[in-house]
Formats: C-alpha cells, sequence, structure tokens
C-alpha cells in the first residue's frame, strides 16, 4: 500500500471578520478575511502543496478566499456545515471554537476525502449573484403583495401599489441584464438553448443550473441528483426502513427545480407519463415531485454532456439518479 504521509489536508473556519487555518505538521494560524488576509493565507498554503482544503459553506463569506485559493492553483472543497458538524460529533469533537473548528474540518479532508468542485468563473458568479437579487427583489414582492391584500387603508394601499410597481420594473431589469449575459456568451447561449429546449425549464431554471452548477455536463447521474440534493437519504436503523428523504446540497437550486417540476409535469409529456406511472404506484405527492425533480437535473446533465437538444425517446432511456 502506497504510503500517504506526505500529504498534507488544510481546514479553514471561515466567519465575517477572520479566516482560522489548520494544517497537517503545521501549527494553526488566523488571518483577517480580507483581501491581504487572504494574500497572507494563499502565500503560507502555497509552500505546503496540500492535497486538499476544505471550508464550510458560509453563506458566501467563504468565496473570496475559495476563489484565491483555486486561483492559486490549490485543490479547493466547500462542504456542508451540517455534515462537517456530524462528523465531528462522530469523531467525539463537541467542543466548538473557531480553531478546533479548523482542526476538524482538516480531519475531515483526510477522512472522507471530499470531491474537489469546478469553480464558477467571473462571469458565472455575477450571474449567480443577479440570480440571488432577482429571488430577494421577488420575496419582497411576494410580501409587498401580501400585506396589500390585507390592507384596508387607502394611502397605505397607494403606497404598496407604488412599491410593487418599482419592484416590477427592477425585476424587469434584472431578467434583461440576465438575458444579455447569457445572449453575450457563446458556451452559455448554446447551453442556455440546450437547458431551455426541456419542456419545463424556463429561463430562470435554465440560468440558475447554469451559475448554481457549473459542474453540469460533467457528472454522474447519481453525482448530479446528491449535488442539488435530490438523492434519496435511507433512514433505516435495524429492521427499522424509515421513509427516503432528500437534505443537503444546493438548497437555492433545488428550490426553483421544484418549480420546474410543477411545470414538467404538465407541459413534458415524458416527466408527465413518469409521474403518472409513479403515481399509479401509490407513491405521495412530494415524492413525485421530488422524483421529478431529480430526473430533471439529471436529463439536464446528460443533455449538456453529450451537447445533444432534448430528445423525448433519449429523454425516456435516461436513468433517474
Amino acid at each position: 500500500m502506497q504510503s500517504t504521509t506526505h500529504e498534507v489536508f488544510v481546514g479553514i473556519d471561515v466567519s465575517k471578520a477572520r479566516l482560522d487555518v489548520a494544517a497537517d505538521g503545521a501549527p494553526p494560524f488566523a488571518v483577517e478575511n480580507t483581501p491581504e488576509g487572504i494574500a497572507d493565507l494563499v502565500a503560507r498554503l502555497r509552500p505546503l502543496r496540500p492535497t486538499l482544503v476544505v471550508l464550510e459553506a458560509t453563506g458566501k463569506l467563504e468565496a473570496a478566499a475559495v476563489a484565491a485559493l483555486a486561483a492559486a492553483g490549490l485543490a479547493v472543497a466547500v462542504v456542508n456545515p451540517r455534515q462537517a458538524r456530524d462528523f465531528a460529533k462522530a469523531t467525539g469533537k463537541l467542543a466548538k471554537t473557531d480553531a478546533i473548528d479548523a482542526a476538524v474540518l482538516a480531519h475531515f479532508a483526510r477522512a472522507i476525502r471530499p470531491q474537489v468542485r469546478t469553480l464558477p468563473d467571473d462571469a458565472a458568479r455575477e450571474l449567480d449573484a443577479l440570480l440571488d437579487r432577482r429571488r430577494q427583489l421577488v420575496g419582497m414582492r411576494t410580501m409587498e403583495q401580501n400585506r396589500l391584500s390585507a390592507q384596508l387603508s387607502k394611502r397605505v394601499r397607494s403606497d404598496l401599489e407604488a412599491h410593487l410597481r418599482w419592484l416590477d420594473e427592477r425585476i424587469g431589469r434584472v431578467d434583461k441584464e440576465l438575458d444579455e449575459r447569457v445572449r453575450s456568451s457563446p458556451v452559455w447561449k448554446e447551453k442556455d438553448d440546450l437547458l431551455r429546449g426541456i419542456k419545463g425549464i424556463g429561463p430562470v431554471a435554465s440560468r440558475t443550473l447554469l451559475a448554481g452548477v457549473p459542474e453540469l455536463g460533467t457528472l454522474t447521474n447519481k453525482q448530479a441528483g446528491a449535488l442539488v440534493g435530490l438523492a434519496p437519504m435511507a433512514d433505516d436503523s435495524g429492521e427499522w426502513r424509515g421513509p427516503r428523504r432528500v437534505t443537503g446540497g444546493r438548497a437555492q437550486v433545488r428550490a426553483v427545480l421544484f418549480m420546474a417540476a410543477h411545470a414538467a409535469r404538465r407541459h413534458n409529456p415524458v416527466l408527465k407519463a413518469f409521474a403518472q406511472r409513479l403515481e399509479a404506484a401509490g407513491k405521495k405527492p412530494k415524492v413525485i415531485l421530488v422524483a421529478v425533480a431529480r430526473k430533471l437535473v439529471v436529463i439536464a446533465n446528460a443533455i449538456l454532456r453529450t451537447g445533444r437538444p432534448w430528445d423525448p425517446e433519449t429523454a425516456s432511456a435516461v436513468p433517474n439518479a
């Protein structure tokens, strides 16, 4: 068996203010979560030639560090915080400090070796930021519409209606910019056209997949389902066989795919028939929705991998993740 003593694994605990770092065979250290601090981080890690650097997903506080490390040619993986915390509990690390969390992530990196994911380029990150802004605006519009429906004051209703018109105008501008950005890139335009050829995947779903799952087209069916949290997880113990559930993954992408799955069940003949078979087998509505969403992302992955447009016969043959 080949020795792996030369391998170095690094864990980085991320907060808004700083990055706590634990690396095999080196004393722990911390740097500020600023451009200067991140440059220092890269300079200190590069000579170690780490096999893998692991950080937790922390609401994008880790994005700048991940980008800098990947740009420096270091292998980086961003993992679900719950997965890392469950690992810590399983290994008896119940205390929690930034330094301990960094050491746990280094141990996690060595023991689990999570898969290194493709880092979105600058354009993909900008597209993702625009999609985030669109979600925020749509969320504000929904809240204002709910307030309007319950409001009796004419003056307040007038103010709410004015704000709704403004939100509609801003959402329209973001949609236009999203379209322009996708169409300005020949590669993205081709992928967008392929994805939108799948009945059920509209512009928002297509662009969410482009920005949120840049690996799509390079994955296996099982990886594609798991990456967005649509792979069924077992809940068994002894003779108990619990219901399968989906969890983890990229929650915002999964939420958009659920919306796309509703449309696909009505308008996509392949997925409509697929859903009807599950319904006839007695599956619950939520289970059917998850299965359709999973089938959607698997088909999208297959289409981007082959570069072939949507074809009902080929799509019917694509196995579920």
